[in-house]
């Protein structure tokens, strides 16, 4: 089964019986709605290219004095969460061939722990990803509406703080959801977690293209050149704009199969939405792979080091 871990248990309403599911489904649609199958081949392709990406992101970052502030930090963390997911799925297929040709004979009790090692990866990404769009999102507003202030609010230790405080709260709440993932509660806090985040920065990037748009305007009255302060934050707002679309379009299908789950469990449309569960987790690690691409053509000072970390250029 090619599936993430914790995304599995996910993956039908604990309250539909398989009659049921089987029934709606066909009432819902009948083939198209079968599903897809999707070899381990393709996801094991995915989250080595995921991993080598972020890899190499995480590597530029580091090696270049010039990326060392608060947002590059943070989009070094987001780069992380990003390889949780290629780490978790590659340790799922491998674990999961191994044990199937019998290469690996291991005590039920092992392989449920495995398993939940894996499933709070999965879920610390997700929690951490969705978290570090929004400070990222803060730290970008702060550049534009008090670049002056800057420096002084965002500090080291602030970033250091606020990286900790995600990664501590990512791994808690993964922890809670694994251990109580059947519970529509704990589904409700996850969804309503999600829309939260979406709706924060929504309102935070409208709020600064519209400064942009207000400051582009009097530039253009006054006939001066844009400073290059105010065109590095319009496009550091951009580049977060399009990581946030691209977050929204490869998680969003997973998150509606949470709502339905919560919503219409039975429902023949729902089961049938349910049977596309395996292409809703090629999106997810479509996430971590296009990720990378954006930073890289986006940013030219990180696109040179990139280039640089790959050609050894050290």
């Amino acid at each position: 089964m090619s599936t993430l871990a914790p995304l599995r248990l996910l993956r039908e309403p604990s309250n539909a019986s398989e009659g049921n599911q089987s029934n709606a489904t066909v009432g819902a649609g009948g083939g198209w709605c079968q599903g897809l199958d999707i070899p381990n081949e393709l996801f094991l392709a995915l989250g080595l290219v995921s991993l080598v990406e972020n890899l190499l992101v995480v590597a530029a970052i580091l090696k270049n004095r010039n990326l060392h502030s608060p947002t590059y930090y943070f989009i070094c963390c987001l780069a992380v969460s990003d390889m949780l997911v290629s780490i978790s799925n590659l340790a799922e297929m491998l674990f999961m061939l191994l044990l199937e040709h019998g290469v690996l004979v291991m005590r039920p009790s092992i392989v449920r722990h495995m398993d939940s090692v894996i499933d709070m990866l999965i879920c610390s990404s997700v929690v951490s990803s969705l978290s570090f769009l929004g400070v990222i999102a803060v730290d970008r507003y702060i550049t534009i509406f008090y670049a002056l202030r800057y420096h002084s609010i965002m500090t080291l230790q602030r970033a250091v703080v606020t990286m900790a405080s995600v990664w501590l709260a990512s791994i808690v709440s993964s922890t809670v959801l694994i251990t109580y993932y059947r519970s529509n509660t704990i589904l409700l806090c996850l969804i309503s977690f999600f829309l939260f985040m979406l709706v924060l920065m929504l309102v935070l990037y409208i709020h600064m293209f519209t400064l942009a748009r207000h400051h582009l305007h009097s530039i253009s009255s006054q006939q001066k050149p844009p400073t290059a302060h105010r065109g590095g934050s319009l496009k550091g707002a951009v580049t977060l704009t399009i990581l946030l679309g691209v977050f929204f379009i490869c998680w969003g299908p997973f998150f509606l199969h949470l709502i339905l789950i919560v919503t219409c469990p039975t429902n023949p449309f729902c089961t049938c939405f349910f049977s596309y569960f395996n292409l809703f987790l090629i999106l997810i690690i479509c996430n971590s792979v296009i990720d990378p691409l954006i930073y890289a053509f986006r940013s030219q000072e990180l696109r040179r080091t990139l280039r640089e970390v790959v050609t050894c250029s050290w």
